[in-house]
């Protein structure tokens, strides 16, 4: 399997459809400039197919914020991935993720959250296959992905 990283600036959307080519599928939105979900939303009424959403996560942008702006953005466009980046417990925060993207109750205690019987509904249309960062690695469940070629601003990871 191969994911592939876009970095682009806000101003880099509006050409975006012609840049990317469907060899580079599925891909993998990382605005640099701005707040990638919000510059996406402004965009997605003129994109088709699939598309991925490269986010951050902080103190100030929670797990279950991640999954609260992902569930908006599968509305408006087809998301099939999220890579979930933090600089400490990637792989805890994209355990919340997971399961604040369910129609289900959700009681979840790990290194980032303490949730009891919470909900996030409803559940985006198609599933999101969540992947987390540890260094030149994404992981979901059992598959690693590493990084590998880098031509201009896509950033390819393969297994």
């Amino acid at each position: 399997m191969q994911l592939a990283r876009l970095d682009v600036t806000s101003e880099d959307l509006e050409n975006l459809p012609v840049l990317v080519s469907e060899d580079d599928r599925p891909l993998v939105i990382r605005v640099t400039d701005a707040d990638t979900v919000t510059v996406l939303a402004g965009v997605s009424a003129e994109w088709s197919g699939s598309w991925g959403v490269w986010l951050v996560a902080s103190e100030d942008y929670s797990a279950g914020l991640i999954a609260r702006d992902v569930k908006t953005l599968a509305r408006l466009l087809e998301i099939d991935h999220v890579v979930v980046d933090a600089a400490e417990n990637a792989d805890a925060h994209a355990d919340v993720v997971v399961a604040l993207l369910s129609d289900d109750s959700v009681t979840l205690h790990n290194e980032v959250a303490n949730i009891s019987a919470a909900y996030n509904r409803p559940a985006p249309p198609r599933p999101i296959t969540v992947w987390s960062v540890a260094g030149d690695t994404l992981r979901h469940a059992e598959r690693i992905l590493t990084r590998g070629d880098v031509r201009g601003a896509v950033t390819y990871f393969t297994d």
